[in-house]
């Protein structure tokens, strides 16, 4: 926790919001986006979807294979308290719903579907869109998946499976995800595999949304890692996330913003 608070005091002190940015395609992002504050219809949904959850007092026995729960001793967890502590807040999850309509990707991935609070913004963020959403704990996915049926998110496939096996065993080279976000292992070495797993599906319009880059020292070290990489162009740390664009006309250069 001393690190998190260390790195966003970081963060607050190098970061910006519209006024410092100069490339036209990261303000008309944060601008049109980012500080869209008109109230959106399915922000109800993404609403009530959180509600239902949080009425859930039912238990699971949950598998983590990510780097662990900093709140949950026990893989024994109600419904409920995952929906409280371990899910996308509402803020985020209307951030997340904003960057889905206004890029209009039409094949998504989700790395980490836990119980579908994020992939329920992503589902209406474009309605038309693909999405596959990967989950590594049965009983996690499951619970999702009710959720996605009682609230007819029909555009959602959900595969339960161990992430870097998933990847592995399928010809990535002739996929086009349009829209990644990795909320699947908080950990150094699986956010690193997985960024190079899953370089030969990107587009120039590819946007890649990493979860927690600032959540531990490994994340930080991992995030730095990628913003250097050489097929990265413009990168973009909101604290809790890190927006990846392999825009070939674009400059390499990288954006601290305040959301």
């Amino acid at each position: 926790m001393l690190f998190q608070i260390k790195a966003y005091f970081n963060f607050l002190w190098n970061s910006k919001n519209q006024h410092g940015v100069h490339s036209p395609f990261v303000f008309s992002l944060v601008t049109k986006c980012f500080y869209d504050t008109k109230t959106k219809p399915d922000y109800k949904i993404l609403k009530a979807y959180r509600n239902d959850l949080l009425s859930n007092k039912n238990t699971i026995e949950v598998t983590d294979f990510g780097a662990g729960s900093r709140v949950f001793k026990s893989n024994t967890r109600q419904i409920s308290k995952i929906a409280q502590t371990a899910g996308i807040t509402p803020k985020r999850a209307e951030l997340l719903y904003r960057i889905v309509r206004y890029f209009q990707p039409e094949t998504i991935l989700e790395i980490g579907t836990s119980l579908g609070l994020a992939t329920s913004a992503l589902a209406l963020g474009n309605p038309k869109a693909k999405i596959t959403t990967l989950e590594g704990c049965q009983e996690t996915s499951g619970v999702a998946q009710k959720q996605f049926a009682k609230f007819k998110l029909n555009n959602i496939e959900t595969v339960v499976t161990e992430f870097t096996t998933h990847f592995e065993n399928y010809q990535l080279s002739t996929v086009n995800y349009q829209l990644i976000y990795f909320d699947g292992n908080h950990s150094k070495q699986a956010t690193l595999d997985y960024f190079e797993l899953l370089l030969p599906t990107i587009t120039n319009e590819t946007v890649w949304i990493f979860d927690d880059i600032h959540w531990s020292e490994g994340m930080e070290e991992a995030w730095e890692i990628i913003k250097n990489h050489p097929k990265v162009t413009v990168t973009i740390d909101t604290f809790q996330w890190g927006l990846v664009f392999f825009r070939y006309e674009q400059e390499k250069e990288h954006f601290s913003i305040r959301t």
